[in-house]
């Protein structure tokens, strides 16, 4: 970082289906429940980030900014980042941007989305708009699908069993029974992952992220100082069409972005004690810890069949338990990160956050100063 950037200020609904909420109310809630945890004040923030990917299509409401802007007093210059399901952490790495440039000392970030209100085929549809629209959707592909397909050739290629990979919701289930803020906060045993419904073969339901309502907020600041600071910011890119990858049972924008992230921070790998990844299905849970670097091509199930004390994943219950609001998972994973450094007082955790089959990803790497 050219600049101490230093997380001022957190706040996020619960994830769930807020029915009764607007995407406007969503965002007033995590923005107020922020400022109550900063030393600033609105009157403070000079800019305002908003995540989101799906508002046109949810709330027949694109223009997010300025929406946002209007919560405060002073209605700051505003604008919206889209980048499908990595839009939060893209919003967070564009704010430490602008930071670090000098253009702005304090920005709120806001990641929000509102999906339960229409149909689940329409937003299906919808989220397709991460893949690629002329090489993927005319076949008929999803992303319960296309990561269907990821789960068998990795199944193919290393051996993993459907009863090793119903380990992953069952872990996340039971970490996110500690959360309040979780969706989902009843404990599912591995049996009952198996058991569920097929959605995808080899896929089940309860592999699955759900649809989700909630909107998290974080204010980053050069100027006012706290505990917890950005210790990296990093993304990277990858092809969007699946067809055009080599394999599929890593994805390399992970491993780019990680790479990155690590020299920026100036930290060794096994010095992060705490990491929240980007489950929006198990079998991605497994890929994201070998291309972390966090076990071998593989091997990435052996995290979910011990219990390794020295590093805790996606102890918010990430997003199968948790939830997944497209446009906030990112801003509240970095979140999750701040309680869990508070908690356990260690010095650095990291979040990873992607979108699409990880053809946009961001790793964050946060610091307990």
């Amino acid at each position: 970082m050219e600049k101490a950037i230093y997380i001022a200020g957190t706040g996020m609904t619960p994830f769930g289906e807020w029915w009764d909420k607007s995407i406007r109310e969503l965002m007033d809630e995590a923005v107020e429940k922020a400022l109550e945890s900063a030393e600033c004040n609105a009157l403070d923030i000079d800019t305002i980030i908003v995540a989101n990917m799906l508002a046109e299509s949810t709330s027949n409401q694109a223009h997010l900014g300025p929406l946002a802007a209007n919560l405060l007093p002073h209605a700051p210059p505003a604008l919206r980042v889209e980048s499908a399901c990595a839009s939060g952490a893209i919003a967070m790495h564009t704010a430490c941007g602008l930071l670090e440039s000098g253009r702005s000392e304090t920005i709120l970030v806001i990641g929000v989305e509102k999906m339960t209100d229409i149909a689940p085929s329409d937003i299906s549809t919808a989220l397709m708009g991460a893949a690629d629209a002329e090489k993927d959707a005319p076949c008929g592909l999803t992303f319960p699908g296309i990561f269907g397909l990821v789960a068998s050739s990795y199944m193919n290629e290393y051996g993993l069993t459907r009863e090793d990979l119903s380990l992953v919701s069952s872990r996340h289930h039971a970490n996110a029974a500690k959360n309040p803020y979780a969706q989902f906060r009843n404990q599912v045993t591995p049996e009952n992952v198996t058991n569920s419904t097929k959605v995808a073969d080899p896929l089940r339901m309860l592999d699955c992220s759900p649809i989700s309502d909630g909107a998290a907020a974080c204010i980053l600041s050069t100027k006012f100082a706290s505990s917890f600071r950005l210790a990296a910011s990093q993304i990277a890119t990858d092809s969007v069409s699946i067809t055009d990858r080599a394999s599929l049972t890593s994805f390399p924008a992970t491993k780019d972005a990680m790479s990155k992230a690590l020299k920026e921070a100036e930290i060794e790998r096994d010095e992060i004690n705490h990491i929240e990844i980007h489950d929006c299905f198990s079998i991605a849970a497994v890929i994201n810890v070998e291309d972390l670097g966090f076990a071998e091509a593989g091997k990435g199930i052996n995290a979910y069949k011990k219990e390794n004390s020295s590093l805790t994943i996606n102890a918010s219950g990430g997003l199968k338990a948790c939830g997944h609001p497209v446009g906030a998972t990112g801003v509240k994973q970095i979140i999750d990160s701040v309680k869990q450094l508070h908690t356990s007082k260690k010095q650095f955790a990291l979040t990873q956050n992607f979108g699409g089959a990880c053809a946009s990803c961001a790793i964050h790497i946060i610091e307990q100063v």
